[in-house]
């Protein structure tokens, strides 16, 4: 089942996508999409006990939000495409590299992408991520996939001077508002019988940018539970995003980045597509994030 939320900024309600692809309004059987009602079992409910012909229809106009609320961790991994590191002047990584992106910068599929203020170095990743549905610790590989309650796209996007260039850790490039677009929807496992198994891409500006398969991942998302599950207790709602395969705007030579008016459209097989504006800062208006 593909799940999703929609409707204004901070107002989302939860809807799922039907098989003719229409959205439909699942609030009156759930508040929202959220890491309580994920850890309550109430997205496997509704997949067993509502007949989706009865729910309101969504018009097909209507925003479409990040498919979590309010996530209690935003887990990211580095670098686990081999040619990504190569393109990057990286070392390929034995163990994978653990960093966060900020809840706060979770944004919808379709929101614009806003640059920093002088940003110059604003780059794009797109990335398979799992939303993990129970509680997890010291998991092994095999019952790992047993722990995710759903796949999404998310668009890692980095601004590579804050990430490279300034003191600390990565996180300073990672968590800028609307950095972190989610979605269109969490798509329940039985629908993803092997995520080491599905294509992506991303085009900006119309040219296709990158184009890979997760098969290539260095660390399988089996691999990647079983490690984070020995740093960290994993829990319901927390959305971990895999890492991203080569033709980032920083593996160009020159690189190439981010401006105003850029367009980036992005897809995982089976996850439906994102498309973001990237937009400049809007001053004043920095209050509504």
């Amino acid at each position: 089942m593909k799940f999703l939320r929609f409707g204004l900024p901070g107002r989302e309600k939860p809807g799922l996508l039907d098989a003719e692809g229409l959205i439909r309004d699942l609030s009156a059987h759930l508040d929202d999409i959220t890491p309580e009602t994920i850890a309550a079992g109430r997205l496997e409910a509704i997949a067993r006990d509502v007949d989706v012909a009865t729910l309101p229809v969504v018009p097909a106009d209507t925003r479409i939000g990040p498919c979590i609320a309010r996530t209690g961790n935003f887990i990211a991994i580095g670098l686990n495409y081999a040619e990504h590191a190569t393109e990057t002047d990286a070392a390929i990584p034995k163990e994978p590299i653990l960093f966060n992106k900020a809840p706060s910068c979770l944004s919808g599929p379709y929101d614009d992408v806003v640059l920093p203020p002088g940003s110059v170095k604003s780059d794009w990743e797109v990335e398979l991520a799992f939303i993990i549905g129970k509680r997890g610790f010291m998991v092994s590989e095999a019952d790992a996939l047993d722990i995710i309650a759903g796949y999404c796209i998310c668009n890692d996007v980095s601004e590579r001077e804050y990430q490279l260039e300034r003191e600390g850790q990565w996180v300073k490039g990672k968590c800028f508002p609307t950095f972190g677009p989610l979605g269109p929807w969490l798509v329940t496992p039985d629908e993803v019988p092997d995520p080491q198994n599905l294509s992506l891409w991303m085009d900006v500006n119309g040219e296709r940018i990158q184009n890979a398969h997760t098969h290539t991942m260095i660390f399988s998302i089996r691999r990647l539970i079983m490690e984070l599950s020995r740093y960290m207790v994993l829990i319901p709602g927390d959305v971990v995003t895999t890492g991203t395969p080569p033709g980032v705007g920083l593996g160009f030579k020159p690189p190439r980045y981010l401006k105003a008016g850029d367009t980036m459209r992005l897809s995982v097989e089976g996850l439906g597509e994102q498309c973001q504006k990237v937009v400049a800062f809007p001053g004043p208006l920095a209050g509504t994030f």
